[in-house]
């Protein structure tokens, strides 16, 4: 008796293999993420100014949006190429250890980009022009 297996899709392989290739990126540009916090840390412990501080801060927010794309697809490509087309198969490769591991790792970059955008990044005043 013979059980129809529907296969995966072209487009699901060619996202599957496009995650796999960001993925591999994750520990570089955490790197870079760490260098940026390092940075930004620096300068708040020199009470440097708000402009330093809000380029720092910015440079450290657009680290992590990097880090945090490339450990979201890694995320997608441990789950299986099956999981691009199948949202059972997500939600098992979720239980899988190394799911599990890529999916807190993109909840703590999610939440320290959040914190940092909350509180990393200073407001500039705008110059004020009086009316006349």
């Amino acid at each position: 008796m013979a059980f129809f297996r529907p296969g995966v899709s072209r487009e699901a392989e060619v996202r599957h293999h496009a995650d796999q290739e960001v993925g591999r990126s994750f520990e570089e540009l955490l790197g870079r993420a760490r260098e940026a916090e390092r940075e930004l840390r620096r300068l708040q412990a020199a009470r440097s100014g708000a402009a330093e501080l809000r380029a720092a801060g910015l440079a450290f927010d657009r680290a992590l949006t990097e880090a945090l794309r490339s450990a979201e697809a890694a995320r997608r490509a441990v789950f299986g190429v099956k999981a691009y087309d199948d949202r059972i198969r997500r939600r098992k490769g979720v239980a899988t250890p190394d799911g599990a591991r890529w999916t807190a790792e993109v909840d703590r970059l999610r939440t320290l980009r959040e914190e940092n955008r909350l509180t990393g990044i200073p407001r500039v005043p705008r110059p004020f022009a009086p009316a006349r």
